[in-house]
């Protein structure tokens, strides 16, 4: 399979030396966070060999920047039935790269979320949100003339998802290159995105032109693809779009059905198949596999971390919650990708983020904290 990359890749910098504008607004006041700390390890745990033992502290994170979209998902109350059928919707605050952003601010690490949302009351309340997790929203801008995203997610009986979008075009979709906060960007340890934001213009200017500054600063790249196929023109450009920046970043993370996708049609449990996908440059390659947990690989090994069988309720920010788990351990410590036997107990306590947060509705209200992470984890033992 070919993997694509553009020759103008990092041509949109021209701004890089210019100050981000500071956009101020009075009409609602943001309320103060209070101090986080990371929550001790369960009582119960103490002094026992478990799983949780290798699992990084991090209390004194390095910062990770969350780079894309923030929107409302309208998830269904009740499962197995079409968005005509749902007799009610929950409201959730939502999107790939807000997600891990509060998913590692709940875990005790150091987030920040830059992205675009509407001058309204969804925009607003999303802006609170952050603030109320204790992630960093300074990169965050507001649209006078675009409304924030929608999204219903329609919930079948099994707990998967079906999307319908409302961005036409939505405030995430505006965000523009003058508009970033690249002192933010060079604070950071890693600089997370996915592909929703390289759909159009002038997102993906953007996109890219945060990216390069982060490389150029030494920032570890991050990115999940996220694939969201309704939102693209067609098929062919989403697998363009998404391999156009394959090859800049230091950790990729798919799932099963995005390996078929970008490999069009091939085997996602085929070895040979998911090394296409390692490129010379990358570190680490994920592959979630929902409950049955992820599989890793590294320039010296790979292998497969098993999941946590729960009740699906909801997979909506599964992926992102297993994100968030293994990003706030890499931002503590990124020697973890040398050594397979801490990366894989990085890995466990990533799948039990993932397992734990399936079983609540709506993605950032399920995330869990680190301590109910770790308590989950000697459970599973015990």
């Amino acid at each position: 399979m070919a993997v694509y990359s553009s020759p103008a890749l990092w041509s949109t910098a021209s701004l890089l030396s210019s100050p981000p504008p500071r956009l101020c607004f009075t009409r609602r006041t943001l309320r103060p966070s209070s101090a986080f700390s990371s929550p001790p390890l369960p009582s119960n745990a103490r002094g026992k060999a478990f799983p949780g033992d290798a699992v990084l502290d991090t209390k004194e994170s390095p910062l990770v920047v969350c780079f894309g979209e923030m929107l409302i998902d309208f998830v269904p109350t009740t499962n197995g039935l079409s968005l005509a059928e749902a007799p009610a919707f929950k409201k959730a605050a939502g999107g790939a790269p807000a997600n891990v952003a509060v998913g590692i601010a709940r875990l005790g690490g150091s987030s920040a979320f830059i992205g675009k949302v509407g001058e309204d009351e969804f925009g607003y309340m999303l802006a609170d949100i952050l603030k109320e997790n204790n992630v960093n929203n300074e990169g965050m801008r507001f649209d006078p003339g675009a409304r924030t995203a929608l999204a219903f997610v329609t919930l079948r009986s099994d707990g998967e998802r079906e999307f319908m979008f409302y961005r036409n075009p939505s405030a995430d979709m505006l965000l523009q290159e003058a508009e970033l906060d690249f002192d933010l960007i060079r604070k950071a340890k890693i600089l997370h995105y996915g592909s929703i934001s390289l759909i159009t213009e002038p997102c993906k200017s953007a996109h890219i032109a945060a990216a390069k500054a982060a490389k150029e600063a030494g920032v570890v790249l991050s990115y999940d693809p996220n694939l969201r196929l309704p939102l693209w023109p067609s098929a062919k450009s989403a697998r363009e779009g998404i391999l156009s920046i394959w090859e800049t970043a230091d950790i990729i993370k798919v799932s099963e059905e995005e390996i078929s996708f970008l490999t069009e049609g091939e085997d996602p449990f085929d070895e040979t198949v998911v090394r296409k996908l390692y490129h010379p440059n990358l570190n680490l390659l994920l592959v979630t596999e929902g409950p049955d947990g992820c599989r890793y690989y590294t320039k010296e090994f790979s292998g497969r971390v098993k999941g946590m069988k729960v009740d699906a309720v909801d997979t909506t920010g599964a992926g992102d919650a297993f994100v968030a788990g293994i990003l706030s351990q890499l931002a503590v410590d990124l020697s973890l990708i040398q050594n397979e036997d801490k990366l894989r107990d990085a890995l466990l306590f990533a799948n039990a983020c993932g397992a734990l947060t399936v079983t609540e509705r709506g993605a950032i209200p399920a995330l869990p904290t680190r301590e109910a992470v770790l308590d989950v984890m000697f459970k599973s033992v015990a």
